[in-house]
């Protein structure tokens, strides 16, 4: 679905946050990107969503290369991003903040019906006419994740959505989203810097190096789905967990 050939990000202070990444998003995997902080993970999504312009290399998408410039309408509807916070417009309700990329779309009441799903699927339809503030960590992070689904997007980057939650909130929304990918059919790109998060979620996982990122290795998780407790708790996770780690340590080193 998505190419990154040889990408390079540098900003204006003299940070070069990425250094010749090269990888492919395969239509419908789960994937995700695993590193230290700082290592380039969320700028990656960023340059995938169009939100930022690579300094070199190209990214190829659906077949298109997008050497310059924005991305068209059309190409910006077919993406959904969840940020690491919520983000949620505080005195706007949550079908209001569901909602709003619809609006930003031109459409009225025939929106309804696609917000009204999406907070199904997320399980917040009785919290419809509910105020940000009213809701609980996880349940914001619902609502954000609802908002990024109700365009109907082919592609979701999620950008670190589970690290200021606890645990048990975070055990349970990575279920959620897990049945979400099943059931809707999505490529899911994933940024993460938990090793035991990235192994329960993902089909492949992708380990950075320290700043300048690149690609270190890709790991292949071949459990099979649905993935619950037993598979947390089982021999083969801790395997994979132990592999991935090592993994990581040895890209950290080679920095």
């Amino acid at each position: 679905m998505v190419a990154l050939h040889g990408v390079s990000k540098a900003y204006a202070n003299g940070v070069l946050a990425l250094d010749g990444l090269s990888l492919d998003v395969r239509g419908g995997e789960f994937l995700s990107l695993l590193g230290p902080s700082g290592c380039g993970k969320s700028t990656a999504l960023r340059l995938i969503a169009g939100l930022t312009d690579r300094t070199s290399g190209t990214i190829e998408w659906m077949q298109h290369a997008r050497d310059k410039g924005p991305r068209s309408d059309k190409d910006r509807h077919e993406i959904g991003f969840v940020f690491q916070d919520p983000t949620l417009m505080p005195w706007a309700t949550v079908a209001a903040n569901v909602q709003l990329p619809l609006k930003l779309q031109g459409l009225g009441r025939a929106a309804q019906p696609r917000v009204e799903a999406a907070l199904a699927r997320v399980g917040l339809s009785r919290f419809a006419q509910s105020y940000p503030r009213e809701l609980s960590g996880g349940m914001k992070m619902r609502a954000s994740i609802a908002r990024a689904l109700v365009t109907e997007p082919r592609l979701l980057l999620m950008d670190e959505p589970f690290a200021a939650l606890d645990e048990i909130t975070r055990f349970r929304l990575n279920n959620d989203l897990l049945a979400l990918w099943q059931t809707l059919g999505k490529t899911v790109v994933f940024v993460t810097h938990s090793v035991f998060e990235s192994v329960y979620l993902s089909q492949r996982v992708i380990v950075m190096t320290p700043r300048p990122g690149r690609v270190f290795t890709e790991l292949s998780i071949d459990a099979a789905y649905p993935r619950d407790e037993r598979f947390r708790t089982s021999a083969s996770y801790v395997a994979y967990c132990r592999r991935v780690s090592e993994a990581l340590a040895r890209a950290m080193e080679a920095a």
